[in-house]
């Protein structure tokens, strides 16, 4: 699939629910023999919010994320894009129903039996404990190991190559019901304007929940609550008060 300006393109219908919803877009992708980009074009205006809050930049064709081009597997990784990146779009505008709990209960499955250090972060976080969140997708933290891993296993719901961060030397996403990111290796000094769900010091006191017979470390709550205050997430902040009050 290299080459200059090698286009590819589909148009995707999503429709579910009581309600139509519509969404009609192209995905492309580009190359120059150095970088590889994937392209959705065609946004409409109303989900171009949404595709920025997703990190793809706006370009002359629409918007993009670009990559190495010898990244390994950026063919199939494309494949994968271009079936789900409608899905992820909708569900990221909330215009479709977000089946975390399907997402989970999936990732679970691919990862049982498999010797990686993880856990969840965010909202999934707050949801496995019965605290009344809707998650828009599930937030993993690993290691570098763990990161590479994880790519390889979802190799099928991958939806973009894995890419060093500021602050960890690894991000993946695939979508598996639900959008699935992670970071792995974070960097050392990330707690030092204070504690992150990432960082050492939420990693050295991981709470265990049991969540549909299985045990899933998540940060504690304090820290949460913190890092929801500091954002000024109000509702979330007294959802997590009244669970801590209760508990």
């Amino acid at each position: 699939m290299g080459g200059f300006h090698a286009i590819i393109t589909r148009t995707y219908i999503r429709i579910f629910g009581y309600r139509e919803f519509v969404i009609e877009m192209r995905t492309l992708w580009e190359s120059d023999g150095n970088t590889t980009s994937f392209i959705l074009a065609d946004v409409e205006p109303e989900y171009e919010a949404t595709v920025r809050h997703l990190y793809y930049q706006p370009v002359e064709r629409g918007f993009a994320k670009s990559y190495p081009a010898d990244k390994p597997h950026l063919d199939r990784v494309f494949t994968n894009f271009e079936r789900y990146a409608p899905q992820m779009v909708l569900q990221a505008a909330e215009r479709k129903p977000i089946p975390w709990e399907q997402a989970l209960e999936a990732l679970i499955q691919v990862i049982a039996d498999e010797p990686i250090d993880w856990w969840i972060i965010g909202s999934s976080a707050l949801a496995v404990r019965g605290i009344d969140i809707e998650p828009h997708d599930i937030d993993l933290v690993t290691d570098e190991d763990g990161a590479e891993r994880l790519y390889a296993l979802l190799e099928n719901y991958v939806v973009e190559p894995l890419q060093s961060g500021w602050i960890w030397r690894a991000f993946g996403r695939a979508f598996l019901h639900s959008r699935v990111e992670w970071i792995g290796s974070v960097s050392d000094n990330v707690d030092d304007s204070g504690p992150t769900e990432f960082g050492t010091t939420a990693r050295n006191r991981l709470e265990v929940v049991h969540w549909c017979g299985t045990e899933i470390r998540v940060p504690p709550l304090d820290i949460q609550l913190a890092i929801c205050e500091q954002r000024k997430l109000t509702e979330r902040s007294k959802k997590i008060r009244r669970f801590m009050a209760a508990s």
